[in-house]
């Protein structure tokens, strides 16, 4: 129902995650007989999570570690890890700047120019370990640097950007054609992000194999602030949904991975955007907080840094855990910081159900949290 906000504009009441919540059932399980394996393409996964590409989160060493621990590590091919050889002392110069000066000197460090070779070589180094090579472009540099990419022996191709439409209208340069690159990739290619059915279902119809759901969500994220932009996540989540459902109709059975992207900070937002229809959470802030990542307590994004305008920042998220404990536990908080998957079992052995196709079935209240 469109609520009137004045005499001339109407709205749709939307939701964020911490506006609903998930209803038991008449039916529970052993935590231990729920499966949370999740599958693209050709790609087997133990668990429905990729780490963002973000430098606070990924390295080569922690996707290489995420592909072990059964997930997706995507490597960010526009960050520090492709413009320098060693980009330790940069991270550590990160995480030590004043606040004021934040922004100005991350825009400095990533104004050096992206070197095909690292790309090739930190590609090299996921691969010989053996797990699922992902790395992600935004759509500016897709065209650039696909060919190098794909030389590289990628997996996964992932085109994320604060949002990415089908229909990119320039008079300055030409759009990256999505259906046309995607139909000449040999690889799978998940590409967002998308807030909207109509925007979803046009990306669904370039071939893409997940569509990523949010617009700059995260913690360390100010796009609503500097744009005025938002998309709350359970509404952007079951609206996309519903695009995947309607577009399985209409193209004669082919299913498009719905996969979260933004607003998922805990272990019960993780159940709950999978409760709206998501497949799948790619995660940053959740996964910034091991104590392991390279961000080391920091987190930030690729919009922290943007030459022009910059919408986001970068923010102390604390460490909580081991990547491996953030994941699978013990967990030392009971905030939902860690163990999120164990959190994720235990929310669907008690509604009762046992796969992750069956858990987007659950009943779902409107219950906005008021901190309890």
């Amino acid at each position: 129902m469109d609520i009137e906000i004045g005499r001339s504009k109407r709205a749709r009441r939307a939701y964020a995650f911490d506006d609903i919540a998930v209803v038991p059932s008449r039916r529970t399980r052993d935590p231990q007989d729920v499966s949370v394996s999740w599958s693209i393409d050709a790609y087997q996964f133990e668990i429905p999570v990729l780490a963002a590409p973000m430098d606070s989160v990924v390295s080569p060493t922690t996707a290489i570690m995420m592909g072990q621990l059964g997930g997706v590590g995507v490597l960010d091919l526009e960050g520090l890890w492709t413009r320098y050889e060693d980009p330790e002392p940069l991270l550590a110069e990160i995480r030590s700047l004043p606040v004021g000066r934040a922004t100005a000197r991350m825009q400095e460090i990533y104004s050096e120019p992206i070197k095909p070779e690292l790309v090739t070589a930190r590609l090299a180094e996921i691969r010989a370990a053996g797990v699922t090579v992902a790395a992600a472009l935004s759509p500016q540099r897709t065209q650039e640097l696909y060919e190098t990419v794909v030389a590289a022996g990628v997996d996964l191709f992932v085109i994320r950007g604060t949002t990415v439409s089908a229909e990119h209208v320039s008079k300055n340069q030409e759009p990256l054609n999505l259906k046309k690159f995607i139909y000449e990739l040999d690889v799978p290619v998940i590409v967002g992000g998308a807030a909207t059915y109509t925007a979803a279902l046009h990306l669904m119809r370039t071939g893409a194999a997940g569509v990523l759901v949010g617009f700059g969500g995260g913690a360390a994220s100010t796009t609503r602030a500097s744009l005025g932009i938002h998309a709350p996540m359970a509404t952007a989540v079951a609206d996309v949904a519903g695009a995947r459902r309607d577009y399985l109709d209409e193209s004669g059975g082919r299913y498009v991975h719905v996969i979260a992207d933004g607003g998922l900070g805990t272990s019960g937002d993780i159940v709950k955007a999978v409760a709206m229809g998501a497949d799948a959470v790619m995660l940053g802030t959740a996964l910034a907080r091991a104590t392991d990542a390279p961000g080391g307590g920091w987190h930030w994004g690729a919009e922290a840094h943007h030459l022009q305008l910059p919408r986001g920042r970068r923010v102390e998220v604390g460490t909580v855990a081991t990547l491996e404990e953030i994941l699978y536990g013990p967990s030392p908080k009971s905030d939902g910081t860690a163990n999120l998957i164990g959190a994720l079992r235990r929310s669907m052995a008690t509604t009762g159900y046992s796969d992750l196709k069956e858990f987007q079935r659950v009943e779902v209240v409107v219950a906005p949290y008021q901190g309890a």
